[in-house]
Parts: structure tokens; C-alpha cells; sequence
């Protein structure tokens, strides 16, 4: 079987497609031949970041092809989505059973990986806010795999005004046609009025004026892995406040709300409520090219690779 490899740092030719054996589904793992991996700007970032080889892994859909031990609910045939810690950029990839999803029919592999994984952190951080009907939200990133399905989420949760902030304006049209009211560019010196709560994908020096954007008494629910500093003294002058989301922290131990959020996530998409965007679709070997889409900020929803 083929998987991209990731040998050391300095440019996109550090992803090599190579051969490797099948693997083996050890205690609770399912062995999936993988349709759709979904490319997430954290991976990306481990790849510029790391010194030392890593495995490439994410988000896959696929059909189970042989399960281990200790392995209930799952069989060879089944089509599941779900997180790989391990290699996933891959022909066939081992996934957790705990971390499985089954696909719905109706839905593909690419609706799969374009939905679970980014909506369960666009509806976690959107939970971590505590919404109320009638506030505004304002999303960063907006148009990126997370933020673009975050657009949408704070809409079907209520909010009377959604604002989506993205790198460059080109990216407007599209925000803005996923339901948001109004669209701004982070370089603008005012991101118009202030908003509730801001569900910020982004970190870094755009805390500082995000922070600004909300109004007194406003949550800020920091789920970015890009850092960041924050002064007190922000906080302090309108009874803002901030809040961290990890994901994995809830998937470990609260599997029962895991549960709950993706299949919220399907029931919006069968209702068509939902909509997960597709920016782009690689073959496997291509895999340099749909990592330099996400590092440039050029996507438009999600970026998938094909294995196939």
C-alpha cells in the first residue's frame, strides 16, 4: 500500500509518497481503506514546526476492511469516519474504534471528512460560548474547514447576526453565502459593532482585536493551536472573558457529549441546515501541494486528498 511520509522540515518536498506493508488492527483498532483524508491546518503547522519525522495523521473516512479484538458495533463493510492519531495520509489507515463515526447513507466519504471532525470543533467551541438566542457571534477563520461549518452552526443556534473575519476579502462572497451578515478583513482598523461572542480559530496577534470586536461582557472561545498573548487589562475594562476548547479533552472524557454533537452534526445535514464546503481534492501524491493551499490561507472550506 501507498503512504505519504514525512522525512524532515524546510519545504513542501519533505511529504514522500511511499511503499509500506498493509498494517495489522491490533486490540479495538478497525483497519479502513481510507476514500477521503481531510487535510487540518494543525497538521500542517506540525510539519513546518517538528524537527523530527511525524506521522501524518487526521481525519479519514473509509470502509472497515478487518477489525480487532475486543472490537463491538463494527465489521468489514461498515463506512465509518473518524480521527487517526497514527498515519493517515494512507491507502489503508488504522482508526481507533472509540473514535469512529458510522457515515449515514446518502453521505460520501469527502461529506464525511469535511463535516465530522471540523464541525465537532466548530459546534464544541460554539457550545463553549454558551449562545443565546438573538445574540452575535463573530468567527475567524471563517472560511477556513472549521470556521466556514462555525458560520453556519451559530446560525442554526440562534444568533441574530453573524460576522465572519478572513484574511483577504476575496473570501467574502463565500462567507457571506453561508449565511453571514456582514464580512471583515483582519487588517481593518474597526471590525465593526461588537459581537457576544467570537469563536476565534486563529490566535496570535489577532487575539488582541478580537477581543476589541466584543461587547461588554463578551466570551471569547480560544480553540487555536497558533498561540497568543492576552492583556488583563482587556479583560478587565468590559468583563470579557476568555475560554479555551480542546477537542481532545472532551472526546477522552466526555465521550457521552462527543456522541451527542456528531450526531447533531448529521441530523443538521440530513435537514440541510448544514452545507460542508469542499475547497479542493488531491490525489495522495499531491500532498505537498494541498498542504501549501492551507498554509497560504488560499482554502475555501475544506481540503481533502484522495487516496483512490
Amino acid at each position: 500500500m501507498r503512504r505519504v511520509q514525512y522525512e524532515r522540515s524546510g519545504s513542501p518536498e519533505v511529504l514522500e509518497l511511499v511503499s509500506v506493508e498493509l498494517p495489522t488492527p491490533g486490540p479495538g483498532e478497525l483497519l479502513v481503506r481510507v476514500d477521503a483524508v481531510g487535510v487540518t491546518l494543525p497538521v500542517v503547522r506540525k510539519v513546518r514546526e517538528q524537527r523530527e519525522p511525524i506521522a501524518l495523521g487526521g481525519e479519514i473516512a473509509g470502509e472497515v476492511v478487518a477489525v480487532g479484538e475486543g472490537v463491538d458495533g463494527y465489521a468489514p463493510g461498515y463506512r465509518v469516519t473518524g480521527l487517526v492519531f497514527g498515519h493517515g495520509y494512507a491507502d489503508y489507515a488504522l482508526l481507533s474504534a472509540a473514535m469512529a463515526s458510522p457515515i449515514p447513507d446518502g453521505a460520501s466519504a469527502v461529506d464525511a471528512v469535511a463535516l465530522v471532525r471540523s464541525g465537532l470543533v466548530a459546534l464544541g467551541a460554539l457550545d463553549a460560548a454558551s449562545p443565546k438566542e438573538g445574540e452575535s457571534a463573530l468567527i475567524t477563520a471563517a472560511a477556513s474547514g472549521v470556521g466556514h461549518l462555525a458560520v453556519q452552526l451559530a446560525r442554526v443556534r440562534g444568533a441574530a447576526r453573524v460576522v465572519g473575519a478572513v484574511s483577504n476579502l476575496a473570501k467574502a462572497e463565500f462567507v457571506q453565502n453561508l449565511g453571514a451578515d456582514e464580512v471583515v478583513e483582519y487588517s481593518q482598523e474597526s471590525w465593526g459593532a461588537p459581537t457576544d461572542y467570537v469563536l476565534d480559530a486563529v490566535g496570535g496577534d489577532l487575539l488582541t482585536p478580537a477581543i476589541a470586536a466584543m461587547a461588554p461582557g463578551g466570551r471569547l472561545v480560544a480553540y487555536s493551536s497558533g498561540g497568543g498573548t492576552i492583556q488583563a487589562y482587556d479583560l478587565l475594562v468590559g468583563a470579557k472573558s476568555v475560554i479555551g476548547f480542546q477537542m481532545a479533552r472532551i472526546a477522552r472524557g466526555r465521550p457521552d457529549v462527543y456522541e451527542q454533537w456528531r450526531q447533531e452534526l448529521w441530523q443538521y445535514y440530513a435537514s440541510s441546515q448544514l452545507r460542508p464546503a469542499v475547497h479542493a481534492e488531491f490525489a495522495l501524491e499531491d500532498a505537498a501541494e494541498a498542504h501549501a493551499v492551507i498554509e497560504g490561507r488560499r482554502n475555501l472550506g475544506k481540503v481533502v486528498l484522495i487516496p483512490g
